[in-house]
């Protein structure tokens, strides 16, 4: 048996579209950010899920549930939750072309990117215990899936950085992964 994952990212915020970097901090949804999640939503709606999991970060809560709260269970989980970019959290967006420095050592005041992999990782294993056998959806950030990258496809940290969709803006509606035994 397996867990397989449907991994969603969360609408465009105001942050982003002033080209800061939100972090931890909740983060508001845009009116197009509001309307991507109702589009979601839509544009999955043939799909079957056991459940939705989202970060307790407030973007992340209101896409979910403008998504999908009138058909699944919503589920919040910190694991979830966006890289810590610590005294850069809300910051210009322009330090993420040096992400890798942040990789091993943490932002300042903040976490790196094996925290997050560490922190899916304690999620996954999550997933395998209580999820097995189901189809679960995500709606998250940018750490959480290039861990999952990392964790589920074998990428190392430099590829999953160098092949994210949001350097090219090839978004989909949903990247599937799958938990093996």
């Amino acid at each position: 048996m397996s867990v397989k994952i449907t991994y969603f990212v969360h609408g465009t915020t105001t942050d982003n579209e002033n080209d800061r970097a939100t972090g931890w901090l909740p983060g508001e949804l845009s009116e197009v950010g509001k309307e991507q999640a109702k589009e979601l939503g839509n544009q999955v709606k043939d799909e079957k899920f056991d459940v939705v999991f989202c970060s307790d970060l407030k973007r992340s809560v209101d896409s979910a549930e403008l998504g999908f709260g009138d058909k699944y269970e919503i589920l919040q989980d910190d694991r979830l939750r966006e890289c810590n970019y610590g005294d850069m959290n809300g910051a210009e967006h322009s330090f993420k072309d040096v992400m890798m420095q942040f990789v091993e050592s943490p932002f300042p005041n903040g976490e790196s990117y094996k925290d997050v992999e560490q922190r899916i990782s304690s999620f996954i294993d999550y997933l395998h215990k209580d999820w097995n056998g189901k189809h679960i959806a995500i709606v998250g950030h940018q750490g959480p899936q290039l861990a999952l990258e990392v964790l589920l496809r074998g990428r190392t940290w430099k590829e999953a950085i160098d092949e994210d969709w949001r350097k090219t803006k090839a978004w989909q509606p949903g990247w599937e992964y799958f938990v093996a035994e």
